[in-house]
């Protein structure tokens, strides 16, 4: 298992926030409360051509 940092901004709130990406989560979707507003995100995993991770994130009532 190898983790990877990214740096996604809350759809709510605004504040940058370091999420850990699991390689063998890629292309999952799962909810994560924001760490300074507490507010539902819907983080999206997905594989890039180069083997890496990347995650965007919206607002749950998207």
């Amino acid at each position: 298992m190898e983790l990877q940092e990214s740096q996604v901004f809350c759809p709510y709130c605004g504040e940058p926030l370091t999420i850990l990406l699991d390689s063998e989560d890629s292309d999952a979707e799962y909810i994560e409360d924001c760490q300074v507003c507490c507010q539902p995100m819907v983080v999206t995993l997905m594989s890039e051509s180069d083997g890496s991770l990347s995650a965007s994130v919206r607002r749950e009532d998207e």
